[in-house]
C-alpha cells in the first residue's frame, strides 16, 4: 500500500512486525492489518532486520518535482479562461469545466503533456473551478455477446455549436457489444432519407445486424392516435410501416423500441460525450458551418473509436470490434441482393404507390410520368433514389417486376431530402 505512512507511525509497523518475527502473529493478519500484499510485507521485514534504527515507511520523494514551464502554465490558464468565457454564451447548456479536454486539446495542439491533477490544482489556484454535484451511480455493462447483435441508433438536435446560427441533428448508429461508433453525421434537417443513407452505409459496409435499436419516433414506428392524422383512423400501432421500417423489413432486420430515453442509455452516453467536446471545439475554432463542423465530429469519432479506452469495456472500441471477429462473436451477415431487386438502389430508397390509368400514366406530386411496359389499372412500386441535391432517380416496378427507370428533378418532385 503506498500510503501507509499516513495511517502508521514506525514505532507502530516496528512492533508488528517484531511481534510475526516472535510468532506472536501469523503473517496474513499482518498484512490485513497494514493493507499491504505479501512482496511489500517481506521488504518491510527484511528493512527492519538489516537496519532496525533507521527504519522508517515515511515516504521519501528521490526525484525534485518537475516544475511546468511558463508556457505550458500560460495556456492552460488561456484555456481555462477560454472555458469561462464559453459558459457565458446564451446557447451553451454546459456549466462545468471539463479537464480531460483541456488536457487533451494541450497534447493535440501544443503538444504539451500535462496530468488532469495538475490542470485541476491550477483551476482551483486561478477561480476556475465548479464543484461537482453528485450524481445517482449507474451500473454499466454490456448486454450483448456478439458484434452486430444489436445496433443502437439515434438522433439529437443541439446546438453543436454556439456560433451557428441554428441548431443541427447527429445521426449515430453504435454496436452494443464494442461501443464502436459505425455512423456519425451532422445534418441541418431530421428526414426519412437521412436515417436509411445511414442504414444504407453502415449495412452496405459491415452487414446486416441482427437488430436495431430505436426510440418510438414517427420516423420509425407508426403509433396509432399520435400519427393517425396521417393515415387511416382504423389503423392500429405498428400496422403502417414508416419508411424507414420498410427497408429494415427487406434487409430482414429486427427492430426493438425503447420505451424511454433512459432505456436508450449506451447511445445517450456516447452522445453527451460527443456534444460536450463537439461544442468545446467548435466554441473555440469560432464554427459556424455545418461542413467545418463535420470535420471536427469526424476527429473526435476517430479517437473514441481509435484511441480512447472506453469506460465500461475497458477495451479500445475498434480492438473490441477486431478480436470479436477474429473470434467468431459476430451476428453480422454478409449484404446480398435478394430477388427481385436489381440493385441496392431497389432497398436502400423511398417508397410510394400508385395505380396505372388507362392512358399508361400516373401523377405523383402533380408531377406525370408515362411508364414503359405498365398495364392499365395495374399498382405500381416507386423506389425513389436521391442521386444528389438535385436529382432522384425513380424505379418503377409492377408485378415483382422492374418495368421502368427514370430521373426527376427532386425540386419538381417537390422532395425535401436533405
Amino acid at each position: 500500500m503506498k500510503q501507509l505512512h499516513t495511517k502508521f507511525t514506525d514505532l507502530q509497523v516496528k512492533e508488528i512486525i517484531r511481534r510475526y518475527l516472535k510468532k506472536e502473529i501469523e503473517r496474513k493478519y499482518i498484512q490485513k492489518i497494514l493493507g499491504i500484499k505479501k512482496t511489500r510485507f517481506f521488504a518491510l521485514v527484511k528493512r527492519l532486520k538489516n537496519d532496525p534504527d533507521n527504519f522508517t515507511v515515511q515516504y521519501r520523494r528521490t526525484k525534485p518535482t518537475r516544475k511546468l514551464s511558463k508556457e505550458i502554465e500560460k495556456n492552460i490558464i488561456k484555456q481555462l479562461k477560454i472555458e469561462k468565457r464559453m459558459f457565458q454564451h446564451k446557447k451553451v447548456t454546459l456549466k462545468c469545466y471539463n479537464y480531460s479536454y483541456i488536457r487533451d486539446y494541450l497534447k493535440d495542439n501544443y503538444n504539451q503533456i500535462v496530468s488532469v491533477p495538475t490542470i485541476i490544482k491550477r483551476a482551483k489556484n486561478n477561480g476556475f473551478y465548479f464543484k461537482k454535484s453528485k450524481k445517482d451511480t449507474h451500473d454499466r455493462e454490456v448486454l450483448t455477446d456478439h458484434i452486430g447483435e444489436l445496433v443502437q441508433h439515434d438522433s439529437s438536435h443541439h446546438y453543436f455549436s454556439p456560433h451557428a446560427s441554428n441548431k443541427w441533428y447527429l445521426i449515430t448508429s453504435l454496436d452494443d457489444f464494442s461501443r464502436y461508433l459505425f455512423y456519425a453525421v451532422l445534418i441541418p434537417r431530421e428526414t426519412s432519407w437521412a436515417h436509411i443513407t445511414a442504414l444504407e452505409q453502415v449495412i452496405l459496409k459491415y452487414g446486416i445486424p441482427f437488430s436495431y435499436y430505436v426510440d418510438s419516433h414517427s420516423i420509425f414506428r407508426f403509433v396509432q392516435k399520435r400519427d393517425s392524422i396521417w393515415r387511416n383512423h382504423y389503423k392500429l400501432t405498428d400496422d403502417v410501416d414508416p419508411q424507414w421500417k420498410q427497408v429494415q423489413k427487406d434487409c430482414r432486420v429486427n427492430v426493438i423500441y425503447a420505451l424511454s430515453p433512459e432505456a436508450k442509455g449506451k447511445i445517450e452516453r456516447p452522445y453527451r460525450w460527443i456534444q460536450d467536446r463537439m461544442i468545446r471545439s467548435c466554441f473555440r475554432e469560432n464554427v459556424s458551418d455545418i461542413n467545418h463542423a463535420q470535420l471536427i465530429l469526424n476527429n473526435l469519432t476517430h479517437k473514441y473509436n481509435y484511441e480512447w479506452i472506453h469506460s465500461t469495456t475497458k477495451e479500445i472500441p475498434y480492438i473490441r470490434f477486431q478480436k470479436a471477429i477474429k473470434e467468431n462473436q459476430s451476428l453480422f451477415r454478409k449484404f446480398t441482393l435478394m430477388p427481385p431487386f436489381k440493385s441496392t438502389k431497389d432497398i436502400f430508397c423511398l417508397r410510394v404507390q400508385r395505380t396505372i390509368n388507362a392512358y399508361r400514366s400516373i401523377s405523383f406530386n402533380n408531377v406525370k410520368f408515362n411508364i414503359k411496359n405498365s398495364i392499365p389499372h395495374d399498382i405500381v412500386d416507386i423506389h425513389i433514389y436521391p442521386l444528389n441535391h438535385d436529382v432522384s432517380e425513380l424505379r418503377f416496378w409492377s408485378n415483382n417486376k422492374l418495368i421502368d427507370v427514370q430521373k426527376a428533378n427532386n425540386n419538381t418532385l417537390n422532395l425535401s431530402l436533405f
